[in-house]
């Protein structure tokens, strides 16, 4: 088995113990190991590979432009500007395989500086005093980042904190040996939905994308699966965007923590993906299920759909707030974009007879819609309900469309 080396980055002036720690666990079990230094004031015990001067000048800075800015809150933006930049080049000097960054509140904001910077398929971990904490914005996450809680981790080294650092230690090492890197043969489509339960079009379109020479990507569009989507589509990953679950742009307009960020609906736009667009569930708002409704929502339809996650049902002003915000985010986009209204119904539980049914709200949203879109949006309208054949069949005719004009491609490459 080729000898992988992890990047190890943190402030060797504070935390010299345990990120040399880190480096024997992954020395003893068999994997090399580069170290960076993101200290500003202090200085490490040992030289590391690549030291905090270096750091800095790699963004553009210097150690003694961050001291002498005076806030440290500035200080380790300089730094992880730096660290994210200097990375990058490493990995694409193939200095190493994998990254593991060490930090508390400081140390993690630089963590997803350098973790957004490196490419998907590059095992990235944050071992972290806040993992998992809501301070950690979604817009911020790489795609692929992984995060260990650094229990008992603030100061020095103890049995506690020893059990997280080592198995961070192995699982980073272990990842670079497993990681299977995104296959490129084939252009990727990238798909949002939710489960089957509310959205089905993924089981027909998926084969039939695939039958058309094309890898598709389906992302769940709860919050954390919308910001993968909107960071791949950031970088160019796709051939084609079929953005078919725009829910998660209801969530962040109308404050629910459950968000994408505010770029949801854009990405794709800026820079130029073809892209089409429906509105799948556009109607709930998902809030956080084990905490308690806020009021603003006290006099709105609730639907529990299990302990993690209430969605609440939409009155008619927050639909059309909704569309025009569907109208905002579109008409940014530099690229071929079609949206396809379905007539008749934006998720599974708005049918009639279903629970959610609201044939107005749904005719006010749609009316909005229709009015508001901007000029560069081709607009499509069909009577289907969003999860019967007849609106995967329009997705498709769409795609065939693209497909024989050019202006998309089933060749790696192309178009």
């Amino acid at each position: 088995m080729t000898t992988k080396t992890i990047l190890i980055i943190g402030t060797y002036d504070t935390k010299d113990d345990e990120l040399n720690y880190i480096a024997d666990v992954i020395h003893s079990q068999g994997g090399n190991v580069v170290t960076m230094d993101v200290s500003v004031l202090g200085n490490p015990t040992d030289p590391t590979d690549y030291s905090k001067h270096q750091v800095a000048k790699e963004g553009g800075s210097s150690i003694r432009s961050a001291i002498d800015c005076g806030d440290e809150n500035q200080a380790m933006q300089i730094m992880g500007k730096g660290a994210a930049l200097l990375s990058c080049r490493l990995f694409n000097e193939g200095k190493f395989d994998g990254a593991l960054v060490l930090g508390g509140t400081m140390g993690t904001d630089l963590a997803l500086d350098v973790c957004s910077a490196l490419p998907i398929g590059v095992p990235k971990y944050i071992v972290s005093t806040v993992s998992f904490s809501p301070l950690i914005p979604p817009e911020r996450m790489a795609p692929d980042t992984q995060m260990i809680l650094w229990a008992g981790g603030l100061y020095g080294l103890n049995s506690i904190c020893k059990s997280s650092l080592s198995q961070a230690a192995g699982a980073v090492l272990g990842a670079t040996r497993a990681v299977e890197a995104p296959d490129r043969k084939k252009p990727l489509v990238g798909m949002t939905s939710l489960g089957k339960t509310a959205l089905k079009y993924m089981v027909t379109l998926k084969p039939a994308l695939e039958d058309r020479g094309f890898e598709v990507a389906v992302f769940h569009a709860t919050g954390m699966g919308g910001r993968a989507f909107e960071s791949l589509a950031a970088q160019g990953a796709f051939s084609l965007v079929l953005d078919l679950c725009t829910q998660e742009l209801g969530n962040h307009i109308l404050g629910s923590n459950i968000s994408a960020g505010a770029d949801r609906l854009t990405n794709a736009g800026s820079t130029g993906t073809p892209q089409i667009v429906a509105p799948g569930c556009y109607d709930l708002v998902d809030i956080v299920g084990w905490q308690e409704i806020p009021k603003k929502w006290h006099d709105h339809t609730t639907h529990a759909h299990n302990r993690l996650l209430t969605s609440i049902v939409l009155d008619h002003a927050e639909r059309s707030q909704v569309a025009r915000a569907h109208a905002t985010q579109l008409k940014q986009a530099n690229g071929p974009t079609v949206l396809i209204l379905p007539e008749g119904g934006c998720g599974e539980w708005d049918r009639p007879g279903e629970g959610l049914h609201d044939a107005v709200g749904l005719d006010v949203f749609l009316a909005t819609l229709e009015k508001e879109h901007p000029q560069n949006v081709e607009l499509v309208k069909t009577q289907a309900h969003i999860n019967d054949d007849e609106f995967a069949n329009a997705v498709l005719f769409q795609v065939d469309k693209w497909l024989t004009d050019g202006t998309i491609s089933n060749q790696v490459g192309q178009a």
